[in-house]
């Protein structure tokens, strides 16, 4: 049993070319199906096809009681659900018993973003920053800011970023999204500004055949986790950016494009989203902005 679920491992890493991150979560939420399996039929010797609905119900319903998020009960129905479609279709068991089993109810969440006047009171106080101390860490910040926001990218986008990624004279870059799946994305003047004040000193301190955009002081790869942090102390010192994240920047990105009048479609394409349900979200935060502005303006709102 546990052979089939490392061979549907490895064809999500090897065949749909999933990032280690996502086979490592799926690996996780199919190590507590098959743990709670075990307990719920009695035995360990279980096959599969042993399985039907009420076993995949009652182990959404105890992830439940455990008080699980919402969104962390429906990602395990997900990994449950590709299994056993994997298996399907391989022939190993004769129908797909998830297929019809409903996942929890998830409110759509509207994301936390930056208002533009407050984007621009940040980077007003990070280039003054970077210009009068003009050292690695200063300059670093405004390059990380200039593309999070700029270009709409992830962290983990970011982090993995190499000098090659970047196409200065044309404006744009070369990005490696989830599911390893690669897309050109715009560079703003002031972005690709950043990055030639920032190269000179990356140069300093860069280990002999490091290919990495952002390095730290001892010359490698700066860590997604140190991305973070430095992101999150200099938002932490708005008082209007309570709440944010780094992941602010990208949702701002998204939803000031919108609020300027930018095709949905092409919002789409620059995020790198699979789905347009996925970047709808976004044209709803800017209808909302919209009908107030309509209310608050219009003599027969």
């Amino acid at each position: 049993m546990r052979r089939k679920v490392a061979r549907f491992l490895e064809h999500l890493e090897v065949a749909r070319n999933l990032s280690p991150h996502t086979v490592a979560a799926y690996r996780r939420d199919l190590g507590d199906f098959e743990t709670f399996t075990s307990g719920y039929l009695g035995r360990d010797d279980f096959r599969w096809s042993d399985i039907d609905r009420g076993v995949i119900r009652s182990f959404l319903g105890e992830a439940g009681r455990r008080g699980l998020a919402p969104r962390t009960v429906a990602r395990k129905l997900s990994a449950v659900r590709a299994l056993f479609r994997y298996l399907h279709r391989e022939g190993e068991i004769p129908s797909n018993p998830a297929r019809h089993v409903r996942g929890p109810k998830l409110d759509r969440t509207l994301p936390a973003h930056m208002r533009a006047e407050e984007v621009s009171e940040l980077f007003r106080w990070v280039e003054a920053r970077a210009e009068n101390e003009n050292g690695l860490i200063e300059t670093r910040l405004l390059v990380i800011l200039e593309l999070l926001y700029g270009s709409g990218i992830r962290l983990a986008e970011l982090g993995a970023l190499d000098l090659r990624s970047l196409d200065l004279s044309r404006g744009q870059m070369r990005v490696l999204g989830k599911g390893r799946k690669e897309r050109i994305v715009p560079v703003t003047g002031s972005a690709a500004c950043a990055v030639a004040r920032y190269l000179p000193l990356r140069a300093e301190v860069a280990r002999s055949g490091c290919r990495a955009l952002l390095v730290g002081r001892h010359g490698d790869r700066l860590s997604n986790r140190q991305i973070q942090r430095h992101v999150q102390q200099v938002l932490a010192g708005f008082a209007e950016a309570a709440g944010l994240s780094v992941h602010s920047l990208r949702h701002s990105f998204a939803t000031h494009l919108l609020d300027a009048g930018a095709d949905l479609m092409a919002v789409k394409e620059l995020l790198g989203h699979a789905s347009l349900g996925t970047t709808q979200i976004y044209a709803h935060t800017s209808r909302e902005r919209l009908r107030r502005v309509y209310k608050g303006a219009h003599p027969r709102a």
